[in-house]
């Protein structure tokens, strides 16, 4: 082995560390997201019941039936808010009709619901093209729907994305480890979503691209412009 491939050989293990720990990154805050925005309810919910139970106490005695009807009350709706979903599900058809602003985190919502039916290495794919659309979406938030590069990736992670996955999930479980044409369709699910995971990672980078000689134009600018004032000055 040379030390370009040596070389080579640690950068991408590199890569794979770096995205292996945001992966883990991602998911405890999206845990500790949840878990919050469930605590924060369950708060607001079991005071406005109490609050409510102390107005209705100054005109009616509720009596012992009445506390225990109201503590039954609190927890029936502990217990609802902390196990029932808090989000309505996202469909695969609608997320051609969501704002590109909200279209990486609508995506990626609908991406863990299916992950779960996936195989191993699809599901460690899903989990990168996570990540990936988590650095893409703040790049999104003043990128004009009509510019060219907004049709790119509507249609790569609003429309083959999950064309890809739903096509994959009508092949009988029978015949996903069967190959057809020198593959199977657990393999070409795999490639499929590894392509996508570079797209994304691309059009990222492109973006950033932009901004980055955006910046620099901005900064050239008042280098020159502050500079030869101060010159003249």
């Amino acid at each position: 082995m040379t030390d370009v491939d040596r070389q080579i050989a640690r950068t991408t293990q590199f890569l794979n560390e770096r995205r292996d720990q945001a992966m883990m990154q991602r998911k405890r805050r999206r845990r500790g997201t949840g878990l919050a925005k469930r605590a924060g309810l369950i708060v607001t919910a079991d005071l406005a019941i109490i609050i409510a139970t102390i107005v209705f106490g100054w005109f009616t005695p509720i009596g012992m039936g009445g506390a225990l009807l109201v503590f039954a009350l609190l927890a029936a709706v502990t217990l609802l808010i902390a196990f029932v979903s808090l989000e309505a599900p996202v469909k695969a058809e609608k997320l051609v009709e969501v704002p590109l602003k909200a279209l990486p985190l609508k995506t990626e919502q609908w991406l863990e619901t299916q992950r779960p039916a996936l195989p191993a290495p699809a599901q460690t794919l899903v989990d990168g093209i996570g990540v990936q659309l988590e650095t893409l979406a703040p790049q999104l938030a003043a990128l004009d729907e009509r510019e060219p590069a907004a049709a790119e990736i509507r249609k790569l992670v609003g429309e083959q994305l999950p064309e890809l996955i739903r096509d994959y999930a009508k092949v009988p479980q029978p015949l996903r480890g069967v190959e057809r044409n020198g593959k199977t369709p657990d393999a070409q699910l795999a490639e499929g979503l590894k392509v996508i995971e570079q797209e994304i990672g691309q059009m990222s980078a492109q973006l950033a691209e932009g901004d980055l000689n955006l910046l620099a134009t901005r900064g050239r600018f008042l280098e020159i412009k502050y500079r030869d004032d101060g010159l003249q000055g």
